[in-house]
């Protein structure tokens, strides 16, 4: 016997839609939501984020841990930066990036502990 992704019944609770009805997410926050785990959707630049999840990193040291080209790497950093993932600073000749705060840091790391738990 198939199981069914649908209501037997057509009862609704109102009370509880009621309740839930001002916390349901506007569409603006759900877009900007979905954008931001749409960015996380692509492996090279989990792989990067991984990496600046260890420590602040220049553009060289990312591109050569990964395997790629600086161009290819700061063309994914600046999309990560567009979509405040990671943030950078100057040190020198060289732009130092790092994770943008601690909200991106908990939300990898609680994405890795998920893949990782058994």
């Amino acid at each position: 016997m198939q199981e069914k992704d649908v209501c037997d019944s057509l009862h609704l609770h109102q009370d509880i839609l009621q309740k839930m009805q001002g916390e349901v997410l506007s569409d603006e926050l759900a877009i900007k939501l979905a954008e931001t785990f749409k960015i996380l959707g692509d492996p090279t630049r989990v792989r990067i984020i991984h990496a600046l999840f260890q420590r602040p990193l220049c553009v060289c040291h990312i591109a050569n841990l990964l395997g790629i080209s600086q161009s290819a790497a700061s063309h994914q950093l600046r999309s990560l930066r567009n979509m405040r993932i990671v943030k950078y600073y100057r040190d020198g000749k060289n732009v130092i990036y790092s994770l943008d705060d601690e909200h991106i840091v908990g939300l990898f790391r609680e994405g890795l502990e998920h893949i990782m738990h058994n």
